[in-house]
């Protein structure tokens, strides 16, 4: 049994360690609390590394702009079909006066690689259209009424074909961002009048080589969830880059596709820029704000 002398003892030495304990922790505390102030007194360390600017697409500084907004000025195109109207490049087509697949084509220059930005608008359910570039003026090629083919459709056919053959001048070859009413196919990237057809749908990035089949490289989204940053029957900001071997098509700041080109039989360096429509039924696309800056 402990004597009430001990017990009394080792209360005070309790006592005394619970007393020294507080008073390290609160001396170390203090130390620490004291550290933190000297550090939060000094300057911080600047990190070498810093996050891009935000998107601007109405910088353009170091850009030039292809169309004035008011004139077809460098714009060649069937004049029954395009006409300037508030600001901006417009094609329209109707039952009554059909615009076939044609062009409206730039005729400053042939850029080869290249940043491009542009508004565009589609209205009408039937309105399809884009953006042509690095692209070649071509002679249309026929397309055979099928033998199967009802009276309706064989019409239809022959219309179209007659309209080609009536805007021969615009007629087009090459890369083109692809832009649908419906965005079925909106930001993909299709080589018009070629065998390739679509190369890099909406959502892939895409590699060609002599030989081989496209190839996809990575993808960049469903091609669902990037269908909700399009804007149907609102103005809607493009930028296609062009760079060498690589194209890269992007809406409203997000990337639609990505083709790294390096099939020497289709591959084109350099080449015209156009605004396409074509469709079926009463439709109209707009083109406006359009800026071009050269790369090396």
């Amino acid at each position: 049994m402990v004597s009430k002398a001990r017990r009394k003892y080792l209360g005070i030495t309790a006592t005394s360690l619970a007393t020294a304990v507080v008073a390290i922790t609160v001396a170390s505390t203090s130390g620490l609390v004291r550290v933190a102030a000297q550090q939060a007194a000094q300057p911080r360390r600047s990190s070498p590394f810093v996050q891009p600017e935000p998107i601007n697409f109405e910088d353009h500084e170091g850009w030039t702009q292809i169309f004035d907004g008011k004139t077809l000025k460098e714009w060649d195109g069937p004049s029954e079909v395009w006409h300037v109207e508030d600001g901006a490049l417009v094609g329209e087509s109707s039952d009554a006066n059909p615009s076939g697949t044609t062009n409206l084509i730039w005729r400053g220059g042939e850029p080869a690689n290249f940043r491009l930005r542009l508004e565009m608008k589609l209205e009408g359910k039937g309105a399809n259209g884009g953006v042509q570039y690095r692209s070649l003026s071509v002679p249309p090629k026929p397309r055979p009424v099928p033998p199967d083919a009802t009276p309706e459709m064989k019409q239809r056919m022959e219309q179209g074909q007659a309209l080609l053959q009536k805007h021969a001048k615009w007629n087009m070859s090459g890369y083109q961002m692809d832009f649908d009413f419906n965005n079925r196919y909106t930001g993909q990237l299709y080589e018009q009048d070629s065998p390739r057809g679509i190369i890099a749908w909406r959502g892939q990035v895409v590699a060609t080589e002599p030989g081989k089949k496209p190839t996809l490289l990575s993808t960049l989204g469903s091609s669902d969830d990037l269908k909700s940053f399009i804007k149907p029957g609102e103005w809607n900001q493009v930028e296609i880059i062009a760079d060498g071997n690589t194209l890269v098509h992007i809406i409203n700041g997000h990337v639609m596709s990505v083709l790294v080109d390096t099939d020497p039989k289709f591959l084109q360096a350099k080449g015209l820029i156009a605004m396409e429509i074509e469709g079926g039924g009463t439709l109209k696309i707009s083109h406006r704000n359009i800026w071009l800056k050269k790369l090396p």
